[in-house]
C-alpha cells in the first residue's frame, strides 16, 4: 500500500471540490496511461456530493470513463434505493459517457444470478486481470463500519474467490444486494472513503485508531498496491487522536 492519508475538511461543502479534483486528477492519469478510466461508485450521499461537484467542472469529459459499482441493491432502477437510478437521473444523463459503459446489475434476476452475470460484465471490462484493477473506488461508510455490503460479522468479509458475491440477507435493506468483496477493492489504484457528519466520530475512531475485538468492514480497506484515503469533516474527525491533514476546499489530492 501505498500509504493512508487521512485529511480532514472544516464541513462537508469544503470537503466536495477535493474529492471532483481527486476523481478527475485519477481519470486524467488514467486515460493519458491507459487510455481509459475505470471509476467504482458508492451511494448514499455520494451521489448528491459527486454530481454536484463534477457537473460545477468547465468541460468534464467522460468519454473515457468505464463505470462499475461497488455495491448494488436489487432493486428497479426506478426505486429510490437503486443507486444506478440515483446516478443516471443526477449524473450520468448530463455527461458524455457512453451508455455501455456504465455497468449496471440485472436486477430481474435473482440475487445469485444477478451476481454472477454482474461479476461476467466486470471480467469482460477487465479482460486481463484474474481480479478487475479499478483506477478508483468511492467508498461510504456506515455507522455499523461496514463498507459497500459487507457488514460486520457477516460471512461475506471472508469471500477470497468470488469478486462479486449475492447478499440476501443484508442488515440494512433492502435485503438483497450484489457487492464487491475484499479482494476487488484492495486490488484498485486508489481508494477514498468520503465520510462526514457528527454520528459517524466513534465508529471513524476504532476503525481508524483500531479496537478490541475484529477490525470493523472499513478498516480491512489496504489497498496492496494502491493510495488509499479518508476524507472526513470536522464533526466525523472530533474523536481522532492520530495525526491528520487538514486542508480546505482548494485542497489538491
Amino acid at each position: 500500500m501505498a500509504g493512508r492519508r487521512v485529511v480532514v475538511f472544516p464541513t462537508s461543502a469544503e470537503l466536495g471540490p477535493a474529492l471532483a479534483h481527486l476523481v478527475t486528477s485519477r481519470a486524467q492519469q488514467a486515460v493519458s496511461s491507459r487510455g481509459r478510466f475505470t471509476l467504482g461508485l458508492s451511494g448514499g450521499s455520494l451521489v448528491t456530493m459527486l454530481s454536484k461537484e463534477l457537473l460545477a467542472l468547465p468541460g468534464l469529459d467522460c468519454s473515457k470513463w468505464v463505470v462499475g459499482f461497488c455495491d448494488e441493491r436489487v432493486v428497479p432502477f426506478d426505486s429510490p434505493d437503486s443507486t444506478y437510478g440515483l446516478y443516471k437521473t443526477h449524473f450520468f444523463s448530463k455527461i458524455n459517457i457512453p451508455e455501455d459503459s456504465v455497468l449496471a446489475i440485472d436486477f430481474s434476476l435473482p440475487v445469485n444470478e444477478c451476481a454472477e452475470d454482474y461479476t461476467c460484465k466486470l471480467r469482460k471490462a477487465f479482460p486481463d486481470n484474474s481480479i478487475p484493477v479499478f483506477d478508483l473506488l468511492l467508498l461510504g461508510m456506515g455507522p455499523d463500519g461496514h463498507t459497500c455490503s459487507l457488514f460486520p460479522e457477516h460471512p461475506l468479509l471472508e469471500e477470497s474467490q468470488k469478486i462479486v458475491a449475492p447478499i440476501s440477507d443484508s442488515p440494512k435493506p433492502p435485503p438483497e444486494r450484489v457487492t464487491m468483496t475484499f479482494p476487488v477493492v484492495n486490488a484498485a489504484r486508489c481508494a477514498a472513503f468520503v465520510s462526514t457528519g457528527g454520528s459517524k466520530a466513534p465508529v471513524l475512531k476504532e476503525v481508524l485508531e483500531g479496537r478490541e475485538g475484529p477490525p470493523f468492514p472499513a478498516a480491512r480497506v489496504l489497498p496492496t498496491n494502491g493510495e488509499l484515503f479518508w476524507l472526513i469533516d470536522e464533526p466525523a474527525a472530533a474523536a481522532l487522536a492520530i495525526k491528520v491533514e487538514r486542508l480546505g476546499s482548494g485542497a489538491k489530492l
